[in-house]
C-alpha cells in the first residue's frame, strides 16, 4: 500500500539509512548487511560506538527468533511465573532476555548430556528450539560482524556502564519505539500515533508488579490485546540525548512531548533556541 511505503521510507530516513537523493546513505548499505529490522540493524551499529556489542548481539538474537516463553499448562502458571522470575533484569526485558540466554549457554554447556537442554528449558518452562535458533542468529551475526569488519567489544554485561551504553544501543534505533504510562496503571500511550496498549504478560514488569513510566518497546501486537512486547525503562533525559530533532518535531502534539519538550530545552537552552530559528 502506498502509505505503507511512503511510512516505511519515512522510518528509514529518521534512522539516516537514507541521502538526500532517497538512495541507501553509506550508513543504510552497511545496515542492510544485516539480516534484521532496520532499528534493529541501526542499534546493532550504534552498539559499536558504545562498546556493548557483545550483548547487543545477545539482544538482536533473541527478539528476532521465536519468544522463548512457553505457555504454563493450566495450573502450573504461577510455578512458570517464578521460575522466570530468576532471570529477570530491574533494567527491562531486553537485559532478562541476556540473562535467559546466558543462563541457557551455561546450563547446556556440558555435552556429556545431549538431553540438558530439553531437561533445562522444561524446568523453566522456556522453549528448547527457540533458544537453540537465537543461538544460530547470534552465530550468523558474529560472522557478518567479522566480513564486514566491524568491532566486537568484550562482554561486560551487570555493570553501570554498560547497562547505560545498551540502552543508549536501543534508543538509537528504537527512538520511534516510546511509550508512556499515562494514568500510573499500565496505560501505556505511544508516542508516534497515540494509541494506548498495555504490558504483554510475558513482560518481567509483569511479575514484578512495577509499572515504569517511560519505556523503550520492541514491538506493538494488536493481536494480543494492544500489547507491547519486550519492554525496557529509559529515561525522558537520556530519549532526549538521543532522539533525531526532525523525527522529534514530527511528532503529535501530546503531553508526553510537551514533558519531553521541556526536557530538552533543560538539557540544551541555546541550541533549542537556534533550532526554532532554523
Amino acid at each position: 500500500a502506498p502509505d505503507s511505503l511512503m511510512q516505511a521510507l519515512e522510518d528509514l530516513d529518521y534512522l539516516a539509512a537514507l541521502d538526500n537523493d532517497g538512495n541507501l546513505s553509506e550508513f543504510g548499505i552497511i545496515m542492510s548487511e544485516f539480516p534484521l529490522d532496520p532499528q534493529l540493524s541501526k542499534s546493532l551499529l550504534a552498539s559499536c560506538e558504545f562498546e556493548c556489542v557483545d550483548e547487543m548481539l545477545t539482544i538482536a538474537a533473541m527478539v528476532t527468533a521465536p519468544s522463548c516463553f512457553l505457555h504454563a499448562p493450566p495450573g502450573t502458571e504461577e510455578i512458570a511465573r517464578s521460575r522466570w522470575r530468576r532471570f529477570c533484569h530491574p533494567a527491562g526485558d531486553h537485559f532478562t532476555l541476556i540473562n535467559i540466554f546466558n543462563a541457557f549457554r551455561a546450563a547446556t554447556a556440558s555435552p556429556t548430556h545431549p538431553g540438558n537442554r530439553e531437561q533445562w528449558c522444561c524446568e523453566y518452562f522456556l522453549s528448547c528450539s527457540a533458544l537453540s535458533m537465537a543461538e544460530m542468529i547470534r552465530a550468523e551475526l558474529v560472522e557478518i560482524m567479522k566480513r564486514i569488519e566491524l568491532p566486537i567489544s568484550e562482554p561486560d554485561f551487570g555493570s553501570e556502564a554498560n547497562l547505560l551504553s545498551i540502552k543508549k544501543a536501543l534508543l538509537s534505533g528504537y527512538f520511534m519505539h516510546i511509550a508512556r504510562d499515562v494514568d500510573g496503571s499500565g496505560n501505556y500511550l505511544m508516542l508516534t500515533h497515540k494509541q494506548v496498549a498495555q504490558l504483554h504478560p510475558f513482560s518481567s514488569y509483569h511479575n514484578t508488579r512495577r509499572i515504569p513510566e517511560w519505556v523503550l518497546f520492541h514491538e506493538f501486537s494488536i493481536s494480543e490485546g494492544n500489547s507491547i512486547r519486550v519492554v525496557s525503562e529509559i529515561s525522558p533525559h537520556l530519549f532526549a540525548e538521543l532522539v533525531p530533532q526532525y523525527y522529534f518535531s514530527n511528532l503529535p502534539p501530546s503531553e508526553s512531548k510537551d514533558i519531553l519538550q521541556e526536557v530538552i530545552n533543560h538539557m540544551a537552552p541555546v541550541s533549542a533556541t537556534k533550532e526554532e530559528q532554523k
